[in-house]
């Protein structure tokens, strides 16, 4: 019987690759280009920080001020809209 070698994986180039943030994004997490990796990391931490995930339904984000301006004014998205809402944040 032949054994296969195991495969090692690598980053996806995409995710690892510096996006340029918009003036709204970057005055929350911080300006120059950064990794797609990497600004969902600091939402997170911006997120968890000032106690914004939703106590009862836990995959609900609740828009703060500097939220709402990325969020497009809603007061409550979900995380998987959220995603789609910052995309449109990165270039």
């Amino acid at each position: 019987m032949a054994t296969t070698a195991k495969k090692e994986s690598k980053p996806n180039a995409g995710f690892m690759k510096p996006v340029i943030l918009s003036n709204v994004l970057a005055n929350i997490i911080g300006s120059g280009p950064m990794p797609r990796t990497e600004v969902t990391k600091k939402i997170w931490e911006y997120i968890k920080k000032h106690n914004l995930q939703d106590p009862v339904n836990r995959r609900m984000i609740n828009a703060d001020a500097k939220l709402g301006a990325i969020f497009g004014g809603k007061k409550q998205v979900s995380m998987f809209e959220m995603t789609k809402l910052i995309s449109n944040h990165l270039k």
